[in-house]
């Protein structure tokens, strides 16, 4: 387990550094950032101090070695738009994008295991036209891009029922650097609409994966076993297929996460959502490198954090690779 943990780690080392170095190009060679740091009447000295001053004239490799250590602490530098540190704008956006992820995912793994587990368990059952309904559902939430979907449910809600806010965040309570709008009537009003947009497409992935796994278990051997012994149908169904569906569906589910953290670009521009996906369209727009360089940096660590505790889950839910695991370390 260790030698796996070990091994692990230092993969995603290695991919973090090389997320830093396409991070460090794109701050130093999209652009020149001293002209967007003075304006038009600064003379080249001063151009020149202020880019010595910066270390802009260093080598490479001793501006990349900086860029990574100033990244390790959490620093990236000031915002070209807004001159302030960019650590501090990433501290304040950061809460509404991780409490729309948060509710986002466990909408998309809740009700999509449910959905799964049902459209697998009742396809010749009386209940079958509702499992067909929520494969229909799915091809709908597959179909439609996100933008779409959030426009469409900003036009339904917000401006012809008028029962949802069509964008921000609504009030909020700070606990903390924290904030939420969790403790706030306006701001679970306000979450309801971007978190099912964000969510739908990741629901109907999952939703598809579990209910493909599923028919594909209670096929197996051991199954027929379990009913031959006389076990109910909840037993089998819950106790052991669902069980083992659920391996293979972690990893996908794992890396849906960071999806959904990723992919919140989209849903918070059409909402207006104040997080880090909003930050960054409008880092994009004024070429502001320094957030678009954390904000790439910081995705990049959202995934291999959740690639790596994957990983592990995996290793401790499959009996399979700690056997493998055995094996390899006595050479057999």
């Amino acid at each position: 387990m260790a030698a796996f943990i070990v091994r692990r780690l230092v993969q995603s080392i290695v991919v973090m550094l090389v997320v830093a170095l396409i991070a460090f190009v794109l701050f130093n060679h999209v652009g020149d950032p001293i002209n967007n740091m003075v304006g038009q009447d600064t003379t080249v000295a001063e151009r020149e101090a202020l880019r010595e001053r910066l270390g802009h004239n260093d080598p490479s490799y001793v501006q990349f070695l900086r860029f990574v250590g100033n990244a390790v602490r959490g620093e990236f530098g000031i915002s070209y738009r807004l001159a302030r540190p960019v650590e501090e704008l990433i501290a304040e956006r950061l809460p509404a994008t991780l409490e729309l992820s948060l509710v986002s995912a466990v909408l998309a793994i809740t009700l999509g295991v449910a959905m799964g587990v049902f459209t697998a368990l009742n396809r010749h059952t009386r209940l079958s036209w509702l499992s067909q309904g929520f494969m229909s559902l799915s091809l709908v939430g597959v179909s439609l891009p996100t933008f779409l979907i959030g426009i469409l449910m900003i036009y339904v809600f917000s401006v012809e029922l008028g029962l949802l806010p069509s964008f921000g965040r609504g009030d909020t309570v700070q606990l903390g650097w924290w904030s939420t709008g969790l403790l706030t009537a306006s701001g679970r009003k306000a979450l309801v609409m971007p978190s099912i947009t964000l969510a739908l497409f990741q629901m109907t992935l999952i939703m598809r994966l579990v209910r493909a796994e599923m028919l594909e278990v209670l096929r197996t051997d051991y199954i027929k076993f379990a009913r031959a012994r006389g076990l109910t149908d909840r037993a089998v169904h819950f106790g052991h297929a669902l069980k083992n569906t659920l391996v293979p569906v972690i990893t996908i589910t794992g890396l849906q996460l960071g999806t959904i953290i990723a992919f919140a670009i989209i849903t918070e521009t059409v909402f207006q959502w104040p997080g880090m996906g909003l930050l960054f369209i409008q880092a994009v727009r004024f070429a502001d490198i320094p957030v678009m360089a954390a904000y790439l940096v910081l995705i990049a660590l959202l995934f291999v954090g959740l690639n790596l505790l994957v990983d592990l889950l995996y290793y401790a839910v499959d009996p399979r690779l700690r056997i493998d695991a055995r094996l390899g370390a006595t050479g057999h």
